[in-house]
């Protein structure tokens, strides 16, 4: 055996598990061998059958003419000045089927001067995976933006294009900086080469107000979120753009309304305490003059009534107050054993000694603000032997976990609530049961502590809720065990 077929025995044998297409190729194109990949591409099941064929039947008429300059060009540099060409052709199969390639021309050793090595990839993965990126890429109801290292836009969705008033197609090629108003742009500039120093994914703007540009000149708040995109070639760089500009309006026109019922309660304290304190005053000053002796039953009973009614609208002005006090968040956080919260609950609440209380809790200690949590328990603990409607009675009170969320069951065997009014009960003022004291605001203030602490409260009643195993009201808190960004940032 020569050397030269040694040398062709061993590429041979490099070749041939190659998990890429190879083959040997003369000058004219002639294929002189070719490994198990390349015959798998090409569906044939003899790799030893492809020899002698003109790898230009392979390809279209225009792809052939190309890869036949290319070949000439290789074999026309001199040795030391061949460099490997590589280009994407459309590869025919024996049995029809076509598939985009890859095809590198490589050089060979010198003893193989008038032969070349022609590696062949399918990039059919690869385009598959390319193809289902851009159609997720356009279908989210997300606005995506992608950009180079120079901060150019190489890709953008439609839910995008919309967000600023552009087409889509107008965005490709811009610079990114069209989208930001003016006095950003030069600090996005150091912001974006500090990224691209350290390119994790993250948030942009973290602790401060940020805005992009309409095509209208107007700006719109946004959120943006960065990610670096793994490519083959240049870096590239997604950002998800949400625009807030609803939920930025429903905060602002919240805490409008939070500042201007707070307002409306401190003014409505001072302006009818001072004349509800003058008509007590008053009447204390007739009854004195009449002399208590000389009243008639009725008239000394009218006096009561008079003052009692004093003493609610005092009361109801006091209600007020609590209520706009509980729209204020506690930030207050604590490390709490749901099985302690609950006692404490059930001992404040100050139940007769002729109500029995069950408690069940299945779920781990939570991370929240004690005093509003355990207020809300210890209110509707204490409704529960309000509006229970018998002297005795028996209450429930459990805890789970479901989701995010830690959920407090409050429950009793009394008259329950008339269904319809499961809605009505939590407004202000609403009394639930007309013969119990009260002013009707226990409930509404309950509801907005938790709310203002990122949970909520309903009333499960009714066949096949699945809730309860009494017969009589149940409340159930939604109370959140881990917050959300937007409710831990304010």
């Amino acid at each position: 055996m020569t050397a030269e077929t040694h040398i062709r025995a061993d590429v041979h044998a490099a070749l041939a598990q190659a998990p890429v297409g190879a083959m040997v190729v003369d000058a004219a194109g002639v294929v002189s061998w070719a490994n198990s990949a390349l015959a798998t591409l090409l569906a044939e099941s003899d790799p030893a059958s492809l020899r002698h064929s003109l790898v230009y039947t392979w390809l279209g008429e225009d792809e052939a003419d190309t890869l036949r300059q290319m070949l000439d060009l290789h074999f026309a540099a001199p040795d030391e000045a061949r460099s490997g060409w590589v280009r994407q052709f459309t590869l025919f199969g024996l049995d029809g089927a076509s598939q985009t390639v890859e095809m590198t021309i490589a050089t060979l050793s010198e003893e193989y001067e008038q032969s070349a090595i022609i590696y062949v990839q399918s990039l059919t993965r690869q385009i598959i995976a390319e193809r289902r990126f851009t159609q997720i890429f356009e279908n989210l109801p997300l606005a995506l933006l992608v950009v180079d290292s120079r901060q150019r836009i190489v890709q953008a969705n439609r839910t995008l294009a919309t967000e600023f008033g552009y087409e889509y197609e107008d965005l490709v090629g811009q610079p990114l900086e069209m989208l930001l108003p003016d006095r950003y742009r030069e600090a996005h500039g150091h912001h974006v080469e500090g990224y691209l120093a350290d390119p994790t994914s993250r948030m942009m703007g973290s602790g401060r107000d940020l805005t992009g540009l309409h095509s209208s000149g107007q700006e719109i708040p946004v959120e943006i979120a960065l990610s670096k995109l793994e490519t083959a070639s240049k870096p590239l760089f997604m950002a998800t753009v949400s625009n807030i500009s609803q939920r930025k309006g429903a905060e602002s026109a919240l805490q409008q309304t939070n500042a201007q019922l707070e307002e409306f309660t401190y003014v409505a304290s001072h302006d009818l305490r001072s004349p509800l304190r003058g008509i007590g005053d008053l009447v204390s000053w007739i009854r004195e003059d009449l002399g208590e002796d000389n009243l008639p039953e009725d008239v000394r009973h009218n006096f009561d009534r008079i003052a009692l009614r004093i003493a609610r609208a005092e009361q109801m002005i006091d209600d007020l107050l609590d209520y706009a006090r509980a729209g204020t968040r506690d930030t207050a956080m604590e490390r709490i054993d749901p099985q302690d919260l609950i006692a404490e609950a059930i001992a404040m609440a100050m139940l007769p000694e002729s109500f029995t209380v069950e408690v069940d809790v299945v779920g781990s200690d939570i991370t929240a603000p004690r005093a509003p949590l355990s207020t809300s328990l210890r209110n509707l603990i204490g409704n529960s032997v309000k509006h229970h409607g018998a002297r005795s009675g028996k209450i429930r009170v459990a805890m789970r976990e479901e989701g995010r969320f830690a959920v407090f069951t409050v429950e009793d065997d009394g008259q329950g609530i008339t269904p319809g009014s499961e809605k009505r009960i939590f407004k202000l003022f609403h009394r639930a049961s007309p013969g119990t004291e009260g002013d009707g605001v226990g409930l509404a203030i309950t509801q907005r502590v938790i709310n203002a602490h990122g949970g909520m409260i309903t009333v499960v009643q009714g066949e096949g809720t699945g809730r309860g195993t009494l017969s009589g009201a149940c409340f159930e808190i939604h109370w959140p065990r881990i917050l959300l960004r937007e409710v831990d940032d304010e």
